[in-house]
């Protein structure tokens, strides 16, 4: 193969893990709590055999017989974002990252608060849009910014446009990033600029996440030092610290990276296009909304229909999540412990169940595969 297509659907798992009642996820299933969505409807996706995997029934519609299908299990002690990525791309976490679920240490939030001159407000464990609603009127009074965390490894910070111009509150957050090392290297430090007036405050597209390194080599480092493209979409390149990147496209939502992804595949390179499908999961998933993030996979699955007669006989396109995030699951509102998907389709497929793979590192061998490294 020339070109490998790596598609995440961000947070799509498929079932809860053997070990999921050790995250508090016991019975979790992302994609059948979206399939209450009246219009609920995936032929292309089954058409590549997501309704031929082990424990998916939600999924109606004809296999074609020629993709490869399967689900795989997380090996990394996490469920997030991070360590999900790190994992498809090659590398194990064998530790979880730190979280804080009573806050940040008083000592670390006092050095921030010195380093980046201003005070700090909340430092607790909150939702993204709550927590602008309760503490953005101190923030503009006081000038402080709000740092909040939730059950992922973050260091959040919120900032109204206003008060901290965005070049301000990414310096902030760089200034975070350094200091979050050892002990404390969260997964990411995030900014969060809103906008408005108190009680309609609003998140803007000025988000930037500033991602730990990876802890070790990944398939996009071995696929770069081999002179291959590896172009990534959406928050690919945030999510590696720009490591292994030859090309990014920070495009924001799923409508955009799809679209970009759409322009890619009628470009000429030779190696990987790693694209992350993040309203899944920060949109639909979080904020339990199982009917909106029903139609977005059905959205994507009338996308893939205009996508999938554009690929070349050299080309490879696998599917695939890196945690779930169920939208029926009221408990918490956060990541689920979860199975994610393996669909892989191309020229000379002979349509294999690939059963259940104990590691999302299957994928980075199978993009190394396809793409003749080895």
């Amino acid at each position: 193969m020339k070109r490998v297509f790596l598609i995440v659907l961000d947070s799509v798992g498929i079932g809860a893990l053997p070990d999921a009642a050790e995250f508090g996820d016991e019975g979790t299933n992302t994609l059948l709590s979206a399939s209450i969505y009246k219009g609920f409807d995936l032929p292309n996706l089954a058409s590549l055999g997501l309704g031929m995997i082990e424990g998916v029934a939600c999924v109606k519609g004809e296999y074609n017989g020629h993709s490869d299908y399967g689900r795989m299990a997380e090996m990394s002690r996490g469920k997030d974002t991070t360590v999900g990525h790190w994992e498809l791309a090659g590398l194990v976490s064998d530790h979880p990252l730190p979280t804080y679920p009573n806050g940040f240490p008083d000592e670390l939030i006092a050095e921030f608060s010195e380093k980046i001159g201003r005070g700090v407000l909340c430092n607790k464990t909150y939702s993204g849009t709550e927590v602008i609603h309760d503490y953005g009127e101190e923030h503009i009074r006081t000038g402080k910014v709000i740092v909040y965390t939730s059950a992922d490894s973050v260091f959040q910070i919120a900032a109204h446009e206003d008060v901290v111009p965005l070049e301000e509150l990414y310096d902030i957050c760089i200034t975070a990033r350094k200091m979050l090392s050892g002990e404390h290297a969260v997964g990411r430090v995030i900014a969060r600029p809103f906008i408005g007036e108190y009680p309609n405050f609003t998140r803007t597209a000025g988000r930037h996440d500033y991602s730990l390194e990876p802890t070790d080599t990944t398939v996009l480092d071995r696929l770069k030092a081999l002179g291959l493209d590896v172009i990534g979409v959406g928050k690919i390149s945030d999510i590696f610290a720009g490591c292994g990147i030859t090309e990014s496209y920070p495009d924001k939502g799923n409508e955009a990276c799809m679209a970009r992804t759409m322009e890619l595949v009628e470009h000429d390179f030779h190696g990987l296009c790693f694209v992350n499908l993040v309203d899944f999961d920060m949109v639909y998933g979080h904020r339990r909304d199982p009917n909106g993030y029903g139609k977005a996979l059905c959205d994507f699955d009338r996308w893939l229909g205009d996508f999938l007669p554009k690929l070349g006989d050299d080309d490879a396109l696998i599917i695939t999540a890196d945690h779930g995030c169920d939208p029926g699951y009221t408990k918490t509102t956060d990541h689920t412990r979860e199975y994610v998907p393996y669909l892989c389709c191309h020229k000379g497929s002979n349509g294999n169940d690939i059963g259940t793979k104990p590691s999302f590192t299957f994928v980075a061998d199978e993009v190394m595969r396809l793409l003749e490294t080895e």
